[in-house]
């Protein structure tokens, strides 16, 4: 039974590193690729570079402005992350402590827009914007995260806050403590794991996040972000692959980077909030 367990695992383990290979794989051609010349690429887009053109990241470096881009990316992260985790933890907080007919509609209310396809609404939020004067600015762009991100963020602290003892409310109204105080000092920090998780997912996604930028900054080159600068290669009468692969390289390593060093928080945070939820 030991062995026929082990081949089990070991099969398993085989499995799960072959899907992550080919998961992988499109990562590696664009890598690779980005290493390569025009007429070399255009040769064999799946072969290795028979000389590493490392001149394509100088260029792309200096061409798109990659500080200010990078400077862009870091404005919305931030501020679309601070938005999603100030707005979710707040209101999930009061949703999960206030047990009504009332609560549960606003919650369901809050969390539905996770089920409606950004594609859908695209347009009719773009047109909002420009009314409301969010277009062509990295912090209006900020803005508007907030609302595509707030609802599953208030799914995940929701779950979470229900696992928080009330006991620890009264606790802390009895010292003294109310309102925001009670939150900020007392329960927020109790919701350090599952915020990290919620941080660390939607810096992968707002940070990568090609089509709102599009929409909202696309015209404005002060205030492109990083992946619309690997777009800016790609055009009608000429296409410059080689550009376009090193910028999309350069534009996701610094997610890919933070995801390295934090993933282990991803898997605390969704079993803690699992566990409590």
């Amino acid at each position: 039974m030991k062995k026929k367990r082990d081949w089990r695992i070991i099969l398993l383990e085989v499995v799960m590193v072959a899907i992550s290979l080919i998961f992988l794989y499109p990562l590696f051609l664009t890598i690779i690729n980005s290493l390569k010349s025009f007429s070399e690429l255009m040769t064999d887009v799946i072969a290795l570079p028979k000389k590493l053109a490392f001149e394509n990241y100088s260029y792309v470096w200096q061409y798109i402005n990659y500080p200010r881009l990078f400077l862009n990316n870091t404005v919305v992260t931030g501020l679309g992350l601070a938005g999603i985790v100030l707005i979710s933890s707040i209101a999930a907080y009061k949703l999960a402590r206030t047990k009504s007919r009332a609560s549960s509609l606003i919650y369901f209310l809050c969390i539905m827009p996770m089920l409606i396809p950004f594609q859908s609404i695209m347009l009719t939020v773009l047109q909002m914007a420009k009314n409301l004067n969010l277009s062509e600015s990295t912090w209006g762009l900020g803005l508007l995260y907030w609302g595509f991100g707030a609802p599953l963020a208030l799914f995940i602290y929701h779950g979470f806050v229900k696992g928080i003892p009330r006991e620890i409310d009264e606790s802390a109204t009895i010292d003294g403590a109310s309102g925001f105080r009670l939150f900020f000092s007392v329960i927020f920090p109790l919701l350090k794991s599952v915020t990290t998780t919620i941080i660390i997912i939607d810096v992968m996604w707002i940070w990568n996040d090609f089509l709102l930028p599009l929409l909202m900054v696309n015209g404005s080159p002060a205030t492109k972000t990083l992946t619309l600068a690997a777009y800016t290669f790609v055009g009608q009468y000429t296409s410059d692959w080689q550009y376009a692969m090193t910028a999309m390289v350069m534009a996701v390593l610094p997610s890919i980077i933070v995801f390295i060093f934090l993933q282990k928080y991803i898997v605390k945070g969704v079993v803690a909030g699992a566990v409590k939820g």
